[in-house]
């Protein structure tokens, strides 16, 4: 396995590093907002500039007006947003346009794919609530009724569900299927109502009631749904990674100038230790992370491994969940009550990290599924 990163996705990391620079984390507060708020709506402006940098379509291919990048660039471009806690849906609207131009209709792929690298459409996933690993667990029921899908049913905690434009969402066919449909949001049947994240952002419950989705809106390719869901949970992981590479360095400026005794705390060997544990969890989930990655991009070309993807994926999220915790959990302690202060921003990092160790399921789901795939695919 060759984990060097290739010029076009270094050159993805920079081009999202000039487009993050002026970028400052959302905790700290803007004049038109009080004190620890948190605007409703995602970066519209930053949005634009990510499209004008063609960081939008990196992942689409050059039919569609993109860069031809893989799973890995996304990843290398999430890792920076985290750093910024920046407000776009940067890893719902790529993963769904993967998904859409893997096993999407040409129809399909040709209406939405050009306008979505352009960031004139904006696409989103119903993956962050209910997802159940059998298609008998997803809360959402597709029936064919000619040359339609008919779509019932109740989903939770969809990301960016007010501002996208499409939204993904999975659903059972009957006989253990799982298909994928692509409903407008404002479509005839389609209701919207506000729930809010451990991080405070704005999600919605999508309510579908009889909602017609025309067959070549329906990705019923059994890889579509668990595609998704992979790439959503890998690109988790990536921005958990970012998140906690920002803290730890934010940490390590604050022990660096706190004095206690007439030296600075990060001088202390109590202090020290913490932060090279940390520093370990933080090398641990990068490892795991670009296993996961490789996997996802490699399958393509046929390589394979002693496990499914998925056993790559959930070893990945559990150290990500794990890891971003303690993290965050060290830093609020090395900072003291300076770390709990609402115009300094660690308070939104240490919310943004519980959003991020419990999306898509918290360690011990994927523990429960990773000792599932060790079941059924012993390692001899």
């Amino acid at each position: 396995m060759d984990f060097t990163f290739t010029e076009e996705q270094q050159a993805a990391v920079e081009a999202v590093r000039a487009v993050f620079a002026d970028v400052a984390p959302d905790g700290v507060p803007s004049p038109a907002l009080s004190p620890g708020a948190v605007a409703d709506d995602f970066d519209r402006p930053l949005w634009a500039r990510l499209a004008g940098s063609d960081l939008l379509s990196l992942v689409l291919a050059e039919e569609h007006g993109g860069a031809g990048l893989d799973a890995i660039a996304l990843c290398l471009v999430l890792r920076e947003a985290a750093k910024v806690l920046a407000r776009v849906p940067l890893l719902e609207h790529c993963a769904t346009a993967m998904v859409v131009q893997t096993h999407g209709s040409p129809e399909l792929a040709a209406a939405l794919l050009p306008g979505a690298g352009r960031g004139e459409i904006v696409l989103t996933a119903a993956a962050h609530g209910r997802t159940g690993h059998d298609p008998a667990e997803l809360a959402v029921s597709a029936q064919r009724d000619g040359a339609h899908w008919v779509l019932d049913g109740v989903q939770t905690s969809v990301a960016w569900g007010h501002d996208a434009d499409w939204i993904a969402v999975p659903a059972h066919a009957g006989e253990g299927e799982a298909v994928l449909a692509l409903v407008p949001r404002t479509g005839a049947g389609v209701t919207l109502a506000d729930q809010y994240s451990t991080s405070g952002e704005r999600l919605a419950e999508l309510s579908l009631d009889g909602v017609r989705v025309p067959a070549t809106h329906l990705l019923d390719a059994p890889a579509a749904w668990d595609g998704l869901r992979q790439l959503l949970t890998t690109g988790t992981c990536a921005l958990a990674l970012g998140l906690g590479e920002a803290v730890l360095t934010m940490t390590s400026q604050y022990t660096g100038k706190r004095e206690q005794f007439g030296f600075p705390i990060a001088t202390f060997q109590a202090v020290a230790v913490q932060a090279a544990d940390r520093y370990i969890d933080l090398r641990a989930m990068e490892v795991t992370l670009w296993q996961a990655a490789w996997r996802l991009e490699s399958a393509t070309a046929g390589a394979g491994g002693p496990l499914p993807i998925a056993g790559d994926v959930a070893v990945a999220k559990i150290w990500a969940s794990e890891g971003v915790r303690r993290v965050v959990q060290t830093a609020q302690h090395l900072h003291g009550g300076f770390g709990a202060d609402t115009e300094y921003p660690l308070h939104r990092y240490h919310a943004w990290a519980k959003q991020l160790e419990l999306q898509l399921g918290p360690a011990a789901a994927h523990e429960e599924a990773l000792g599932d795939l060790l079941a059924a695919h012993p390692l001899t």
